[in-house]
């Protein structure tokens, strides 16, 4: 039996990786548009195996022709496993390093949601339920988004882009059907629901027991071993999370790693997977996850809406966001599972941002909610004294201000009042990257609808 196994590895490697690596390098060496390439990576070992196939077979071109981009793309919802989060974070960092030295065109890039779209400026800020199957409203904000707004960028520089994707058929029978779908008849590429970008996948043949056999073996050229990714799939008995570009991709569930706070399924057997092989700071991300699942469907945290009124019909009811106290209690909570695991591990480990605080801090203001304040939470558990009151007051005054100075012109307080939310949020994020093209943007857009406006009116 073993001499049978060990055959089969041999033919493995001395026939299916030369074989991907020869029609990987073939693909980056004979494109006349010499479109970039982003790799879609998410640390798991899907991902890692396609990295690495396509640095070894860059490894065997002349460096003069090495000149095409390459982007490896890893979004961060910023609600991933901390565990895997480190691991991912060393693993990037390695990734920078070796590309340079190598002499590799690799660059490594993070990306991550927009402070008003992130998972806890939603539920805590605004009120929106865990997500569940029928209202899974995080995917777009937190996977979705953040990558795409990096694929356009590059589709805009460049006109096209090819996405490399570990995505296998051997994962599952949904991927495998989505994969042939969009598949470009007698070609390796398939079509993109973006516009001008297409899909390379060079490991999708390539089965599970394959995977692991080479990366059990063969090291990462970027340093390092696979030994800390063996034995985090061992203890969490799980999957990986793929990179979520369009709502074809499988999202994370069934135990895959992931959002700790995922309430889709029912048990994050992963992360229990890792709290009883010696991970047992984890514990109060699991009873945060629980509480969140089990509130989630409870009448009384949620507001009363009326959906519709018609004739000879009843005003129906449906179940709104979380009620402020709901939101208050989740925020104490969380910030108190924070403050648990920095007791016990003696790190920095913050759940939720300050940024992010003071987002949910302003979105209570804005919706009339003054019952609770954020810094009293914050400074009640951590024992601080930070005051938000004057920070949020500040920008009620200047909102003020700027409606009664474009009183007579109302629809410049819009584009001003949305000029300034975009510029205040870029400083929050401390990203400023893109800013004068956002900027531009909206005011191309403020003019076109300007526009088509005065034409009504002279038709009129």
């Amino acid at each position: 039996m073993l001499i049978c196994i060990l055959l089969l590895i041999a033919e493995f490697m001395s026939i299916k990786v030369p074989f991907i690596e020869s029609e990987i390098l073939d693909q980056y060496l004979y494109d006349e548009n010499a479109r970039p390439w982003v790799i879609g990576f998410s640390g798991g070992k899907d991902s890692t195996l396609l990295l690495q196939l396509i640095w070894n077979a860059l490894k065997k071109a002349p460096e003069q022709l090495r000149t095409r981009e390459i982007y490896v793309v890893c979004n961060d919802t910023l609600v991933e496993n901390p565990r895997i989060v480190k691991f991912i974070e060393s693993t990037l960092k390695r990734i920078e390093i070796a590309a340079v030295e190598q002499g590799l065109p690799i660059k490594v890039q993070r990306t991550t949601p927009r402070l008003e779209d992130t998972f806890w400026v939603n539920l805590i800020g605004k009120g929106y339920p865990a997500p569940n199957n029928s209202f899974r409203w995080c995917t777009e904000r937190l996977k979705i988004n953040p990558t795409t707004q990096f694929i356009k960028s590059k589709i805009d520089e460049r006109g096209e882009v090819i996405i490399l994707l570990g995505t296998r058929t051997d994962e599952s029978s949904t991927r495998s059907r989505s994969m042939k779908k969009h598949a470009l008849k007698g070609q390796r590429l398939r079509k993109h629901m973006l516009p001008n970008a297409f899909v390379y996948a060079p490991i999708s043949d390539m089965e599970t027991s394959e995977l692991w056999q080479y990366l059990m073996q063969v090291s990462p050229p970027w340093g390092g071993t696979h030994k800390e990714l063996v034995t985090l799939y061992k203890n969490a008995n799980s999957g990986d999370c793929p990179l979520v570009i369009d709502e074809s991709t499988p999202s994370c569930g069934n135990s895959r790693f992931g959002c700790w706070v995922c309430t889709v399924v029912k048990r994050d057997k992963s992360m229990e997977g890792l709290i009883g092989n010696g991970e047992e700071w984890m514990l109060p991300l699991v009873e945060f996850r629980d509480y969140l699942l089990e509130s989630r469907d409870i009448r009384e945290n949620r507001e009363k809406r009326r959906r519709f009124e018609a004739k000879n019909v009843e005003d129906e009811e449906t179940w709104g966001p979380y009620v402020e106290d709901v939101r208050a209690t989740m925020l104490r909570k969380l910030l108190y599972a924070q403050y648990e695991i920095q007791q016990e591990q003696g790190e920095t480990l913050q759940l939720i941002s300050h940024q992010e605080l003071i987002a949910i801090q302003v979105i209570w203001y804005r919706e009339g909610l003054f019952r609770n304040s954020v810094a009293d939470i914050y400074n009640s558990i951590f024992n601080t004294h930070i005051d938000m009151s004057k920070r949020v007051l500040k920008m009620r005054e200047e909102e003020q201000l700027l409606r009664e100075v474009c009183i007579n012109e109302p629809e410049h307080f819009d584009i001003i009042q949305q000029a300034v939310k975009l510029v205040k949020s870029k400083s929050i994020m401390v990203k400023k990257r893109g800013m004068q093209n956002d900027i531009e943007n909206l005011l191309d857009n403020y003019i076109d609808r300007k526009e088509l406006a005065d034409k009504k009116f002279v038709t009129i």
